[in-house]
């Protein structure tokens, strides 16, 4: 396995590097959250299914916009405990006192109509999984 790391501060990059390792047999993608891909998953999905590349990537809007698969927190759930958690600042907590949270819900979202032009038949225990 190799990992490329790819400058996702620039669209023309991220579409040069993508292009690049696409040309590598057996290719496949881990998409990772930033703010770039927060802002371009359309184009980060287009990219994956124009090349043909198996991707993950963690939320559940990537799959929205033609992505494969995506496995991460659902973000609703956690906006609505992150509410709550500030909300005892001004209760007089300090913020440097508030224990770290984390998500308690993750969400499995598999995109059949991308899975179909990929080529992938997605096994059913697989299916049975999936959000």
């Amino acid at each position: 396995m190799e990992l490329s790391v790819i400058d996702h501060l620039d669209a023309s990059k991220v579409e040069q590097a993508v292009t690049e390792f696409a040309r590598a047999s057996n290719g496949r993608m881990v998409v990772t959250a930033s703010p770039f891909g927060a802002n371009h998953p359309e184009m980060i999905a287009a990219l994956a299914t124009r090349y043909k590349l198996p991707a993950v990537y963690p939320f559940r809007y990537f799959i929205a916009a033609g992505g494969l698969m995506s496995y991460g927190p659902e973000l609703i759930s956690q906006s609505a405990h992150a509410a709550d958690y500030v909300d005892r600042i001004p209760k007089g907590e300090k913020p440097a006192d508030l224990p770290v949270q984390v998500p308690s819900k993750y969400a499995l979202v598999i995109n059949l109509k991308t899975a179909k032009a990929l080529g992938l038949n997605v096994p059913a225990s697989l299916l049975a999984r999936a959000d």
